[in-house]
């Protein structure tokens, strides 16, 4: 699996190196205040990828800490109740249905 992973890679890397060598010409990115920014369409186009990447990561993070923490929590919860019961591990249920072999 990791050498088709591999070739997949490889695959993408010359499509998007093909395209990019494809899509050369300057363009203008204008900002407020007559700034712009010249540069050539491929970076541009890179530089979007990177941000938009960078900005959902932010975007995610703060959900990310919120269910460790509450793993944590749950975590915590779970060893209380079991050393209030005695025991060091879970135990299976005594009503639980075992299956019969055939």
């Amino acid at each position: 699996m990791k050498i088709v992973s591999t070739i997949a890679g490889f695959i993408l890397f010359i499509l998007f190196f093909g395209i990019a060598q494809k899509n050369t010409q300057v363009v203008d990115l204008h900002f407020f205040q007559q700034y712009y920014l010249r540069s050539p369409l491929v970076l541009m186009l890179l530089g979007s990828f990177i941000a938009g990447a960078a900005l959902g990561i932010l975007a995610v993070t703060p959900t990310v800490f919120r269910h460790r923490r509450e793993t944590s929590q749950h975590k915590n919860t779970i060893q209380a109740l079991q050393s209030a019961a005695g025991t060091g591990a879970a135990q299976p249920a005594a009503d639980a249905v075992t299956p019969t072999p055939r």
